[in-house]
């Protein structure tokens, strides 16, 4: 049976992670917003010191406070020197080494789409 979304692009793959163990659906899960999204963190307008920060507390208060689902918007670097996403790269290697990060996939268009990423959390 085909499937109505298609593959993720290699954009998408990038900004993707699952933890070892985990199935692959869960990344397929957050795209299609499986999850209800319980806190979001807007990082427009942070240098990459100041995103570097907010991520970390956010995502350690976030899983303090018992959340699954949350949403952090990186935009899409139109507003950066290069009009390039700095912040979106960076995301990547911030996310995958907190240990309260269960898996993380761009958020659907609802929550942000190529501009943002939903990051599941561990219970």
């Amino acid at each position: 049976m085909a499937s109505s979304r298609p593959e993720a692009t290699a954009e998408e793959a990038d900004l993707s992670f699952a933890r070892t163990g985990y199935p692959p659906k869960i990344l397929r899960h957050l795209r299609r917003g499986h999850w209800r999204v319980e806190d979001s963190l807007d990082l427009h307008g942070m240098n990459r010191i100041e995103a570097e920060r907010a991520v970390g507390e956010f995502v350690g208060r976030s899983h303090q406070r018992g959340l699954s689902c949350v949403c952090i918007v990186h935009g899409r670097g139109w507003g950066s020197r290069d009009r390039e996403p700095v912040l979106k790269g960076k995301l990547r290697g911030w996310l995958t080494t907190r240990e309260e990060v269960l898996a993380f996939s761009p958020a659907p268009a609802a929550h942000g789409g190529a501009g943002a990423v939903l990051v599941l959390l561990r219970s």
